[in-house]
């Protein structure tokens, strides 16, 4: 198995995919992050045993089958392939009631630095590159080429896009999302739930559950 280019303790053991011990991986979402996850679990050799998906229940997908989330056995461990932070949040309150375990799968091409904390669930894809001295909080994700400066918080839920670039001393709190190629520019807060659109400029804090676009960043209008 091929694992990560991280730091000692950066993600603890019993949290990764495929380590000892850790049930068959079912991935939450058949959509386009679902196999996405599924391209990082094949790069760092984590088999994945299905996925679940109320829509597409009964098919499959890449050659795995598709299950109802309902269908998942206790014990077994799960990463959420979405997005969307709010969907997120539901979907893994359901799969914990109903005992599975989530766990967090990281591409072997990404870089996590020493003295980085990465807690469960979270999802980090092919050259991310996550600096020193960082915090990210259960479910998150950090997409394909996209970078998290040093001492940078992410709260539960937070979403990084790809491209882009969260700076140093950054705090993203729970279930924001940064854009594709947006920019959060040194010690900034995006609060709760706002979202910082594709190519945006982050100068000034984010207020929560505000969408804010352009260069620099400014509310969108209602």
């Amino acid at each position: 198995m091929s694992f990560p280019s991280a730091g000692s303790g950066a993600v603890d053991p019993r949290h990764l995919a495929g380590a000892p011990g850790a049930g068959p991986l079912y991935i939450a979402g058949a959509g386009g992050v679902g196999r996405e996850a599924l391209d990082a679990a094949i790069a760092a050799g984590v088999p994945v045993e299905a996925f679940l998906d109320d829509a597409a229940a009964g098919g499959k997908v890449r050659g795995l089958p598709v299950l109802r989330p309902d269908e998942a056995p206790r014990g077994s461990s799960y990463l959420i392939g979405i997005a969307n932070p709010e969907v997120r949040l539901r979907l893994a309150a359901f799969l914990d009631e109903q005992g599975l375990l989530p766990v967090t799968l990281i591409h072997p091409r990404a870089v996590v630095a020493p003295d980085t904390r990465i807690a469960e669930g979270c999802l980090v894809l092919a050259n991310a590159h996550v600096s020193s001295s960082i915090t990210i909080g259960p479910h998150s994700q950090v997409h394909y080429n996209a970078t998290v400066g040093h001492d940078a918080v992410l709260d539960a839920r937070a979403t990084v896009y790809p491209g882009a670039n969260v700076s140093g001393n950054v705090h993203l709190r729970a279930g924001t999302t940064v854009g594709s190629n947006a920019v959060v520019l040194q010690g900034r807060t995006v609060g709760e739930g706002a979202f910082v659109g594709a190519g945006a400029v982050v100068t000034r804090d984010v207020a929560p559950g505000t969408v804010v676009v352009g260069s620099p960043a400014r509310p969108l209008p209602g």
